[in-house]
């Protein structure tokens, strides 16, 4: 759909909203796929998918008398709705026997961060903070760690200690595109989401192809499943954990669920993974000189290192040498604070050479960061410092003013623009 410049349009940045400036593009094409409608009674919805899951006995049949069950749940840097949909089935645990003291909820944050307490009341509600056993998964503590195995691939099955000593594992998450394991959710929240650090850099490496090769593995890329080396890794070794029951979500940019599922955690997210792949996908005709990107505000804008995921998404519609606008608060800096260093290098080349030797997760992101920035002019607006925002090969702009003056003088005053407002959600693609 093509808009004139007379209508009103908004972006999601961070808390906030930025509205067009008058030197917005003469006209654009908005890229908005229409998403399904949000559940009218979303606990009668998931209560229904607990009875009847996906491949898996209900729900009340899964979960015995006296259980220890592990909780395991997303971090602050996603929104799965865990907040309105946790409390029913903590109930449900306690209807079947399986009182609150024998109940963990562990925060799969990868190599995330520590989260503040804000955050984590934020994750759970109020009405079980206090009650319910809460703890941040440490990928650096080795103590917490059981070794399980090793992959096919040469993957350590190091993970959290507290899963592998649970009766029962409850793996709850949401579904959404990643921009090198295919889809986030199911499998991720065992690696790398309570994995050791070992284990998420052997999995994470696999984005690349044997050194002999050189480059990044072709599957290992958004909305793709088959063939991806990193979502066959992931997956295998969840299959070490026993007894595992998934639940996953699908949720609208809005914050309001639009689809659940519960099961076994391959079918059931496997279901939902071809549900969002249909109806959050989208196809262009034409590669754009100019693409305007939204992340969809917090928290999918909150770091450098989330909002390269919509960088990721604007950068399949865009022509080599073409301009990307990206609109990402990040208001919690860069993500990581070794994410920076990793910018020394002055080729491709030379940042893959640097990247097998000296392998970290976050140089994987600053590696596809650098080669978009090589292949396309990016301007970010944030809230970064002008200097950082250099420091990845970025150009920095306060407004998006500024911003399409700077695309202007790159690529004409007329050019074929996009804009997605709800980048971290969509996966469009050229044909």
């Amino acid at each position: 759909m093509t808009y004139a410049p007379g209508n009103p349009l908004v972006l999601k940045y961070g808390m906030g909203l930025l509205s067009l400036p008058p030197n917005r593009p003469p006209s654009y094409e908005l890229l908005n796929p229409p998403f399904p409608k949000p559940l009218i009674h979303p606990r009668e919805h998931i209560n229904a998918l607990l009875n009847a899951p996906t491949a898996c006995i209900p729900f009340n049949d899964f979960f015995c008398k006296d259980d220890k069950v592990v909780i395991v749940i997303s971090d602050s840097t996603r929104c799965t709705l865990t907040e309105r949909y946790l409390p029913m089935i903590i109930a449900r645990l306690n209807q079947n026997g399986i009182p609150d003291s024998s109940i963990t909820i562990l925060s799969a944050l990868g190599i995330h961060k520590k989260q503040t307490v804000d955050e984590q009341l934020k994750l759970i509600g109020n009405d079980l903070t206090g009650r319910i056993r809460f703890l941040d998964h440490d990928a650096f503590d080795g103590t917490m760690m059981t070794l399980l195995g090793t992959t096919t691939r040469g993957t350590p099955i190091e993970i959290n200690r507290l899963i592998a000593e649970a009766d029962k594992v409850l793996l709850t998450g949401s579904i959404r595109f990643h921009y090198f394991a295919g889809f986030s959710g199911g499998r991720k929240s065992i690696l790398p989401g309570v994995a050791s650090s070992k284990a998420c850099v052997a999995n994470h490496l696999l984005v690349l192809n044997p050194q002999d090769q050189g480059g990044r593995h072709p599957q290992a890329r958004t909305g793709v499943l088959e063939g991806n080396p990193v979502h066959e890794d992931m997956k295998e070794a969840s299959d070490y954990v026993e007894n595992i029951f998934l639940i996953n979500t699908i949720v609208s940019p809005q914050r309001e669920l639009l689809k659940a599922v519960a099961g076994d955690i391959h079918a059931a997210f496997n279901q939902r993974c071809h549900f969002l792949k249909k109806h959050f996908s989208l196809t262009v005709r034409k590669k754009a000189d100019l693409v305007v990107a939204s992340c969809g505000g917090d928290p999918w804008d909150i770091n450098m290192i989330q909002a390269h995921k919509t960088m990721d998404t604007a950068a399949h519609i865009l022509k080599a040498g073409g301009v990307m606008i990206l609109v990402a608060a990040c208001s919690q800096g860069i993500g990581n604070p070794r994410f920076l260093d990793w910018f020394t290098t002055a080729t491709p080349s030379e940042f893959e050479n640097n990247l097998r030797m000296h392998y970290e997760i976050n140089g994987q992101t600053a590696y596809a960061t650098f080669l978009k920035a090589q292949k396309h002019h990016i301007v970010l607006i944030s809230d970064l410092t002008p200097e950082t925002v250099r420091k990845m090969s970025l150009i920095p702009a306060f407004t998006l003013e500024e911003a399409f003056a700077t695309a202007y003088s790159i690529v004409g005053p007329h050019p074929k623009t996009y804009i997605i407002p709800e980048g971290s959600s969509i996966l469009p693609y050229s044909i």
